[in-house]
């Protein structure tokens, strides 16, 4: 099957969900189920919109870059869910979506009557998304969540940043990223159950336990020795040599991943002696002797240029390359071979270029089928051919400020 023009339609085509979450984790999450050809309504509030929508600078016309990185391929409509003509609104959108994702405080869509009664017998086969800062659970069940402070609270920050100096963020709200990709795999574990006939459930996921699961290895680590993690700079807990390092002209990262590829390096090095070395010839002999290789290494990689060295070491299977600016690696020939940055027409602000989608499907390719919605530019549409509103009724809620 094919859409008009001989594209074919999404892996999701067919499936409704609608956006009620504003800033990042739960927007990333509604996009990239939009991206796998989901038909996404994202709601706003009138006259405002999503937070993000004014943090800026940088705008492109009057539409802010950080909200146009994150809400591509939705409709947007606006609702003032305070009043009782839009909560009921909500109520029919609800029951005509697979999909619901909300990031509101706990107990808001309760008291717009969508509660769990609402949802099991108005809704049972809707996959209800709850995104919140801690689940709902413990000392600071109902707090909000913010990227920053799950950053500090869950041990990210104590192990990043240069070793001695201060605790640092990461560079993008990471927490947040990463607890919208979680949202979209639950999200799709539960439509699989409910197409085994299990129906419709609800799905929770948080900043506080998606920081706490980053912690990976690192983690595993603390709980396996009993000794608390510390910050490494660029260089990583368990492997050496795997950090960057200054060439004569710039900073390349070096991530040596084996024995093999240790002695190819000291070779290359004009050191082959390192290799055998009984400091140095196991990983596990190189982590507990990581400040005398740094050392040795620091020495050697200033007498060649960046290019130099990598060509050579990734000539030998040494992985490497060449620490870029965020501009350089938008330009770079891998991310237009790859498609990560693409070309937008937005319907009021005009053409602007985004970042890609990351993800490949064969025989169901995720594609930009939308540009992010201008504030309230779908509602109409929706509740005429959504929900099968008359004109004149949605012309008599925009009057009365419900839409």
């Amino acid at each position: 099957m094919t859409e008009p023009g001989g594209l074919k339609p999404g892996a999701l085509e067919g499936l409704r969900v609608l956006d009620l979450t504003r800033v990042l984790a739960g927007p990333q999450c509604a996009m990239l189920l939009g991206d796998l050809g989901a038909d996404v309504i994202k709601v706003e509030r009138p006259g405002a919109g999503d937070d993000t929508r004014a943090w800026g600078p940088p705008y492109h016309g009057t539409e802010a870059a950080y909200f146009l990185c994150t809400n591509r391929n939705k409709q947007g409509i606006t609702l003032d869910l305070k009043a009782p003509e839009a909560q009921e609104i909500l109520r029919d959108l609800i029951r005509q979506s697979d999909v619901v994702i909300e990031n509101f405080k706990a107990g808001t869509l309760e008291t717009m009557g969508c509660g769990e009664d609402f949802f099991r017998n108005e809704a049972p086969g809707t996959i209800l998304c709850t995104i919140s800062g801690y689940t709902g659970k413990g000392p600071q069940a109902n707090m909000p969540g913010y990227d920053f402070l799950l950053q500090a609270e869950s041990g990210l920050m104590s192990i990043t940043g240069e070793v001695g100096g201060d605790p640092t963020k990461f560079g993008v709200a990471i927490v947040d990223i990463c607890t919208g990709l979680y949202a979209a795999i639950a999200i799709l574990g539960a439509l699989q159950a409910r197409g085994r006939g299990e129906g419709g459930q609800h799905v929770e996921v948080s900043l506080y336990t998606t920081a706490i699961a980053l912690l990976a290895n690192v983690a595993s680590n603390v709980l396996v020795s009993g000794k608390n993690a510390g910050r490494y700079g660029n260089g990583h807990p368990n492997i050496v040599p795997y950090r960057s390092f200054r060439c004569a002209d710039a900073d390349i990262a070096l991530a040596v991943g084996n024995d093999g590829q240790f002695a190819r390096f000291a070779a290359a090095a004009g050191h082959p002696e390192w290799s055998t070395d009984s400091r140095f010839s196991r990983n596990s002999d190189r982590v507990r002797n990581r400040a005398a290789l740094d050392a040795l290494i620091e020495n050697v990689m200033p007498t060649r240029s960046a290019d130099s060295w990598i060509a050579e070491l990734q000539a030998d299977g040494i992985p490497c390359g060449r620490i870029n600016s965020v501009a350089e690696a938008l330009a770079s020939e891998q991310s237009a071979a790859t498609g990560m940055v693409l070309d937008v027409v937005h319907g009021t602000a005009g053409a602007f270029r985004s970042v890609g989608i990351p993800m490949q499907l064969s025989g169901t390719p995720p594609r930009l089928r939308r540009p992010p919605p201008a504030l309230g530019e779908h509602t109409d549409s929706v509740l005429v051919q959504f929900l099968g509103m008359s004109e004149e009724r949605v012309a008599a809620l925009r009057a009365r400020g419900v839409v």
